[in-house]
């Protein structure tokens, strides 16, 4: 068989890019290693954590908030089988879409691992049948995997990464989490609506390092709220398994030891390219030191018809972001002039409140020495989030000193991750903080804060605080 394109691994970045590649007129195929398409997104990250956030945090609002809406409940209990088996529902129905997709578009599939024999070739085992592909170009799409410590392998059972921690089958009573970035942080939110005690232990002086330290301390203290218990600046020195008890040490800033029991424990500590079984080196390609694919500014490999995008090259391991670079690829590809601003890729944690992010953080401004003017604006001045019951939380924008150009929007609270989208339309065509504090924006909701931040950011003229 021979195609135009093939595209190595289905999460969305690589289904997307085959879609595009299909729209496009070229003859696509997908390889994907696993029997259902989606990748690590569709079926063991994005997609099922936020189920379980939402059914957590229904759990959480029928328990705490309820009352004072007027709602009176009883016996109300958790059926954690049913709220992982509603999680195994929307996964898929998901990747049933994706399934759905790859025919409309008419794009082969092949299951199995996808190895180069050289840089246009491709065999693939462990299908009902060996097969192998030739195509013109590559798309090596084939992601990520959570990383571990060398003194820490999870045991997939009480040691565990965010793929397990995804299909437990009771609340843990105490659920240790090593790293406060973004996936620990929502996981826990899950386990901690539910009743679990939730220790997190943290190399840094704070959690979500990647992100404006204002939101960082927001977090912080809404999860605190939540009974989370923080342990920064600690460098996990040991986990081991105990029976059904896990026993993780530690060393505080000062050297002390410390000494952490739970019933679980999650490893979250980033996550690590996945190339395992390409056979790069048949294709003329290696990975660097951190395991990433090389590419330049058209997310070309060196060999000249093989290009990477997503988890596999530089920048930040995101679904959207890999999309964005599919899309890329596709056009580039079929002779196109598109573009990435990488800097309007927004973050997001959807904890909640959900904390989202886009262009410059205000370290980064300081570190840059540019000069710039800040304006907030809290949501508990938010009439909308009074009537919801989402006070906690505020947005923030950072504007350009002279020119008044916005050059960082961060949000914690309410819908922040679908209020971030206003902002990355404001900077994505160069606006002002001054014009989107004079476009109307409708009352009561949520995106007021946005306006109002930017009426705090020219002048300090925020009209209701």
């Amino acid at each position: 068989m021979k195609y135009d394109v093939v595209v190595i691994g289905s999460g969305p970045g690589g289904y997307v890019a085959a879609i595009r590649c299909a729209q496009l007129g070229l003859k696509t195929a997908i390889v994907e290693k696993y029997p259902v398409l989606g990748g690590t997104c569709l079926n063991v990250g994005c997609i099922p954590s936020k189920a379980l956030l939402d059914s957590s945090e229904h759990f959480h609002n029928a328990q705490n908030h309820f009352k004072e809406h007027g709602i009176n409940l009883s016996k109300l209990s958790v059926d954690i089988k049913q709220m992982i088996e509603r999680k195994r529902g929307v996964v898929k129905q998901t990747v049933d879409g994706v399934q759905y997709l790859m025919k409309k578009n008419k794009i082969d599939v092949h299951t199995g691992l996808g190895s180069f024999k050289d840089k246009h070739t491709l065999v693939i085992k462990g299908g009902k049948e060996e097969k192998t592909i030739e195509s013109d170009k590559f798309i090596i799409a084939t992601g990520s995997k959570p990383s571990d410590l060398p003194f820490a392998k999870p045991d997939k059972e009480r040691i565990i990464t965010s793929t397990e921690a995804l299909e437990l089958v009771e609340v843990p009573k105490h659920l240790i989490i090593i790293g406060a970035g973004y996936i620990g942080m929502e996981l826990g939110s899950v386990y901690g609506r539910l009743g679990s005690k939730v220790t997190v232990v943290e190399f840094m002086d704070r959690i979500t390092p990647g992100m404006d330290k204002t939101m960082s301390k927001e977090l912080q203290k809404v999860l605190k709220k939540l009974g989370f218990d923080f342990n920064l600046k600690h460098k996990v020195t040991g986990v081991e398994r105990k029976g059904d008890e896990v026993v993780v040490t530690a060393e505080d800033d000062k050297g002390e030891k410390k000494e952490f029991k739970g019933n679980y424990c999650l490893l979250s500590i980033g996550r690590k390219p996945y190339t395992e079984g390409l056979n790069l080196e048949a294709a003329g390609l290696s990975t660097d030191e951190r395991g990433k694919i090389e590419v330049d500014d058209n997310l070309k490999t060196k060999v000249d018809n093989i290009y990477a995008i997503g988890d596999v090259v530089r920048g930040a391991m995101l679904a959207h972001k890999a999309e964005e670079e599919g899309i890329f690829v596709a056009e580039t590809m079929a002779g196109q002039k598109p573009h990435i601003n990488y800097k309007l890729i927004p973050g997001v944690i959807y904890t909640w409140p959900e904390v989202a992010s886009v262009g410059y953080t205000e370290e980064e401004l300081k570190e840059d020495g540019r000069k710039y003017k800040s304006g907030s604006f809290p949501f508990k001045a938010s009439g909308r989030a009074r009537a919801s019951m989402d006070t906690d939380g505020l947005v923030k924008v950072l504007a350009d000193k002279e020119t008044d150009e916005i050059l960082g929007v961060h949000i914690i609270g309410p819908r922040a991750a679908d209020m971030i989208a206003e902002a990355v339309v404001a900077m994505e065509f160069r606006a002002s903080a001054e014009d989107v504090a004079r476009m109307s924006h409708a009352h009561p909701t949520f995106t007021e804060s946005i306006k109002e931040a930017c009426l705090a950011a020219t002048e300090n003229r925020a009209l209701h605080i």
